[in-house]
């Protein structure tokens, strides 16, 4: 017996309802993406808090997303233009209605897919806790944030009722909920966390750039479901935003790349990257709009004025660590003012929904466009910067919320402190080297104990804020001072080292242990008479820099 169908699908091409889910998984994967390029960017010590804050915040912004995050951007009885209210709250009658965007698909998917835009502007705001940030208040952040700023920003742009659609403003994929809202809400939640400490800001570089590579790919990975998706259907408009999202990254990464070998003779991967990730931004609002030839133009664009713009946080004196806002919020700027430049109607049409315009941009003699444009970015610049200033300093006074890490978190690592785990095994290595391969037997600990009884020790990160020396009854302190300045001359460089407490080693010892402290090892030996079996607790002392 079949049972009757409870909801009515005949109005939806299949086609166009798979391509969207797939889209969606393409800017989930952005997500990961995200932490990637964060851990590669940062220092060694911190770099898995970041992954750790962007993935996490994924789960709080789905949360959100479906309690009433949707219902807030686009229920579509709420007429005050500003924000939604909470007719959908919960998923609340969200089925197979045709969807606020497009009649192709249907609500239920859009919510889906307008999830996935939440969540990766979320985490592109979670870079700014970069090195100093808290994770448990940054997850309670992101969920006032997301209700307070991403909501109610996606409300004007994309709900029917919103004040910035009515006007006419052109915004495909999210120059102001999405770019500018992360960009510029990264700048105002790092005015409130406060810059790191001076040792932290000097000598700083990224401990692996592999990992900003792999991350800048898999975001243009994620990139064309972000873009091409956002056509709301396999169509030819689709097509085209796909063919701007990557000319767009392609030029700026090589006009970034040029400019970095100007200054430096060097053509950086972290340059390419950054460079990529700009044009890529530029291209969110702007592809589904412009024709290709203005892509050109728009990557020459965003990768020149987004290579200078990461200079305005030493102007503001705001330790944005990871540019949020020189390339993102900037970026989405560039993207926006083009459509009111460039935007071409018969582009737009190429959806077979949006026929009805003629003329739409300063191009096509819709001067007004331009202007439309500039108050948009305006508008949501300025509501965006206040309300997360706003709640990040209201979340930073609530007890036990404190959105900064103290000076000891931040020397010894946010992995560390807030973790207790690390991007890679042997970066916070304190245990004895017989603790991890004991002795298989009796006869093997009396070999060992015959060869010399040594001890093999791991070294630590040496990007890490803690140096552990020899203890007191190894070495005399004026030793341990003379190793703390002769080893360790640069502010991000410390060698973490573990030692057994014992007698006193042989000056032939001795000799071996200062003649390795000469030079930066990652894996130093240490002779010192130990107990084979069931060694004691290794003794760490504590040297600041």
């Amino acid at each position: 017996m079949l049972l009757p169908r409870t909801a009515d699908q005949s109005a939806f091409d299949k086609g166009d309802v798979a391509f969207i889910l797939i889209c969606s998984a393409l800017v989930l994967f952005m997500v990961p993406g995200l932490g990637f390029l964060y851990a590669g960017l940062a220092r060694r010590k911190s770099a898995l808090t970041l992954l750790w804050v962007v993935v996490t915040s994924n789960a709080v912004v789905i949360f959100q997303w479906y309690l009433w995050g949707y219902s807030l951007a686009f229920s579509r009885t709420a007429t005050n233009g500003f924000i939604g209210n909470l007719a959908h709250i919960g998923l609340k009658d969200v089925l197979n209605q045709p969807s606020p965007g497009s009649p192709l698909i249907p609500e239920l998917l859009y919510s889906f897919y307008q999830l996935q835009f939440a969540s990766v502007t979320v985490g592109i705001l979670m870079g700014a806790v970069a090195e100093r940030g808290r994770v448990l208040p940054a997850m309670v952040f992101a969920f006032i944030w997301a209700t307070v700023v991403y909501s109610p920003v996606a409300c004007w742009a994309w709900n029917v009722n919103g004040w910035a659609f009515k006007w006419g403003v052109l915004d495909y994929a999210g120059g102001g909920p999405v770019e500018i809202a992360s960009g510029v809400g990264g700048l105002a939640y790092a005015v409130v966390l406060g810059r790191r400490s001076q040792r932290e800001l000097v000598n700083f570089r990224p401990h692996n750039v592999s990992l900003v590579c792999m991350g800048t790919f898999m975001l243009w990975f994620g990139w064309i479901g972000f873009n091409a998706g956002s056509a709301f259907g396999a169509n030819l408009r689709a097509a085209v935003a796909g063919w701007n999202t990557g000319i767009a990254g392609a030029v700026s990464g090589i006009v970034w790349t040029l400019l970095d070998y100007r200054s430096n003779h060097k053509y950086t991967m972290v340059g390419f990257c950054s460079g990529t990730i700009a044009g890529l931004v530029a291209a969110t609002p702007s592809s589904g709009f412009i024709p290709p030839w203005a892509s050109v133009i728009l990557g020459i664009v965003a990768g020149v004025c987004c290579n200078y713009a990461t200079k305005i946080k030493h102007w503001i004196r705001v330790d944005d660590a990871l540019d949020l806002f020189g390339e993102h919020g900037i970026a989405g700027m560039l993207g926006l003012l083009f459509n009111g430049l460039f935007a071409a109607d018969y582009i737009i049409s190429l959806d077979g929904v949006n026929t009805s315009m003629d003329g739409a941009s300063f191009m096509q003699r819709r001067y007004k466009q331009l202007y439309i444009q500039f108050t948009y970015i305006v508008a949501v610049a300025a509501y965006v910067f206040v309300v997360t200033a706003a709640a990040a300093k209201v979340v930073d006074m609530i007890p036990g919320l404190a959105l900064k890490g103290d000076p000891e978190a931040e020397l010894i690592g946010m992995d560390d402190h807030e973790i207790g785990e690390f991007v890679q095994d042997f970066v916070e290595v304190r245990r004895a080297f017989d603790a991890w391969n004991p002795p298989s037997s009796e006869e093997d600990v009396g070999d060992q104990r015959a060869d010399g009884e040594e001890e093999v020790v791991a070294a630590g990160d040496r990007h890490g804020g803690f140096t552990d020396l020899y203890a007191t009854e190894l070495r005399p302190t004026h030793e341990l001072n003379r190793s703390v300045s002769r080893g360790r001359s640069r502010a991000d460089q410390s060698t973490t080292r573990t030692v057994v407490k014992s007698q006193t080693p042989s000056p032939k010892d001795k000799d071996d242990l200062n003649e390795k402290d000469n030079h930066d090892a990652q894996v130093d030996v240490v002779s010192a008479p130990v107990e084979p079996i069931n060694p004691p607790v290794p003794t760490t002392v504590p040297v600041r820099h």
